[in-house]
């Protein structure tokens, strides 16, 4: 029984493996620029204006928002809460760029498809008049737009989002350069033509300066530009690059952070006088209330933790559970970015206007802390209640700051078994691929340790103002305070909603989920009691023979 047991559990493993290769390829292509043709939804068509708007939405009124970015996560919720909260916003115009096998029409129509635009769909059915779409590419000079796509964008173009990035930690250090920190000069020049601009919102992240032990709403040093770095790697292979980059590096950990930095002080140098903002949240997680609970769209960071320990899969983590993890949800996340350009356009509206573009570090850290350990104890509290149905192993994930006891658990609890599992393999004359699956978890794992193990203190003055100053309508139509967020209820949902969103697993998979889930924790238990009994009986032995 125990082979045939072994077996079924392999082959969900490689059909789990596929399904989040799958998820994680998905979601590196949308966050670049994508494709878009012009205003595939066009219609000249008025939009009834509330008269009783708040200023919020009084800002956004008759206004023409440029999006980067807008086919990735953020992106997403971003245009669904302008379309869906700001009646009166004119017209959305998106810069997406061409995929392999998908035209620019499929893409957008593959993006509505999704369910987070489905209470939009119900609540504002005639929306789609309001999408322009525009073809660009972010890994091309000037954004890879026509002259006539510039200059309609040039000429209509009021606010400006810019999400677009590659948010792998490990991007080859030319790619990232490419898209993180040439992409937003670009768009800076492109925005110095902007003839009735307000505001331009840079999206960073709150870990651009993660070598540091306090982060604060200001600019830090970053010695290279841009166009000294340039210049260097452009003689260099990729090997040679790969060779240099600690040094490159300095005190930053990976190039996606090192590239954040470097945009902000490249924008910082080269706004002259454009009213920009910076705004940079924290680990963006899946959303809280809106426009569903709990949706998601990728298996970047805690919730790649999520589901690998969920399945089983995922056994020990280089982690401190003391170390706070600065979660944020996506659509509190997007609220305060959105009230965020109101702040910044009213800033640079003064007659003194600011030296420096305002920057809002968006955290939960200040104002409602949670740690990693919290992180792991709410998980396993809810995941006898929302199994995923591809889980090969009941869980049992350690969290160890030590890095050579955490190497000795992947030895024991990872590569062993994925050894014995792939030699299984080989003998029923499959594929092996459970040494495979290790080495990308490996990578996911190790890269993530860095954030798991090190304490920040995070500075959020600015954004805590930005609330205060909030009115109360604007509170309840755009709310984003972390302190009225409640994690308990948060987790209630967490889980099942990776089931739904990413797994597409439907509520009436539950009950065979856990009649599954209830045999692998026997499973589980009969492992423990056979691995003791083998403890004991080995030191019994030895002693034994001592004796």
């Amino acid at each position: 029984m125990a082979p045939v047991a072994i077996e079924e559990n392999y082959i969900k493993t490689n059909e789990l493996s596929t399904k989040i290769s799958r998820i994680m390829e998905d979601y590196k292509e949308s966050n670049y620029c994508g494709d878009c043709e012009h205003n595939i939804y066009n219609v000249n068509e008025d939009t009834n204006q509330d008269v009783n708007m708040s200023e919020v939405q009084r800002f956004y009124s008759g206004k023409n928002v440029l999006i980067t970015g807008g086919t990735g996560f953020l992106g997403k919720v971003l245009i669904e809460k302008l379309l869906r909260s700001c009646p009166g916003v004119e017209n959305l115009y998106l810069l997406v760029r061409q995929k392999k096998g998908k035209d620019i029409y499929t893409r957008i129509e593959e993006i509505f498809e999704d369910p987070v635009f489905d209470r939009l769909k119900t609540q504002v059915p005639k929306f789609r008049h309001k999408i322009v779409v525009v073809p660009a590419d972010c890994e091309a000079a000037g954004l890879g737009l026509t002259l006539s796509d510039r200059h309609m964008l040039t000429e209509k173009v009021n606010i400006i989002f810019h999400s677009a990035a590659t948010v792998k930690f490990d991007e080859h250090l030319r790619a990232a350069l490419t898209t993180n920190v040439r992409a937003p000069l670009h768009l800076l020049r492109l925005a110095r033509d902007m003839r009735k601009l307000d505001v331009l919102m840079h999206i960073s992240t709150a870990y651009s300066n993660s070598h540091l032990p306090k982060i604060e709403e200001k600019f830090y040093a970053c010695e290279p530009t841009c166009q000294q770095l340039e210049t260097t790697i452009s003689k260099l292979s990729d090997e040679q690059i790969n060779a240099m980059l600690p040094k490159i590096l300095g005190p930053w950990p990976n190039t996606y952070t090192f590239t954040k930095a470097l945009a902000e002080k490249e924008i910082r140098v080269n706004a002259n006088g454009v009213p920009v903002g910076i705004f940079r949240p924290a680990i963006v997680t899946s959303t809280c209330k809106e426009p569903l609970k709990s949706w998601v769209d990728n298996m970047y960071g805690p919730t790649g933790v999520a589901v690998g320990s969920g399945t089983g899969i995922l056994r020990t983590l280089q982690c401190d559970g003391s170390v706070t993890a600065d979660i944020v949800p996506v659509d509190a996340v997007v609220n305060c970015l959105i009230c965020a350009a109101k702040s910044v356009h009213s800033t640079y509206a003064k007659s003194r206007r600011p030296i420096d573009p305002p920057i809002f570090n968006y955290v939960s850290s200040v104002e409602n802390r949670i740690t990693w350990g919290d992180f792991m104890k709410h998980n396993m509290e809810m995941i006898d209640r929302n199994p995923f149905s591809d889980a090969v192993w009941y869980i049992s994930l350690r969290l160890t700051r030590s890095a050579i006891l955490n190497n000795l658990y992947i030895l024991f609890l990872h590569l062993i078994p994925a050894l014995l599992v792939d030699t299984l393999a080989i003998c029923l004359g499959r594929k092996p691929k459970m040494l495979k699956v290790y080495k990308k978890i490996h990578k996911f794992s190790s890269v993530l340790s860095y954030f798991t193990t090190r304490e920040i203190s995070f500075c959020n003055t600015r954004t805590r103002e930005l609330w205060d100053q909030t009115t109360v309508e604007d509170k309840e139509l755009f709310p984003f305070s972390m302190a009225e967020v409640n994690w308990e209820e948060y987790f209630e949902s967490y889980l099942a909603g990776i089931r739904r969103y990413l797994f597409k697993e439907s509520d009436e998979m539950l009950p065979r989920a856990r009649i599954k889930w209830k045999r692998l924790y026997y499973l589980h238990q009969i492992a423990k009691i056979i691995f003791l009994l083998l403890a004991v009986y080995t030191l019994w032995s030895i002693l034994s023979l001592m004796w």
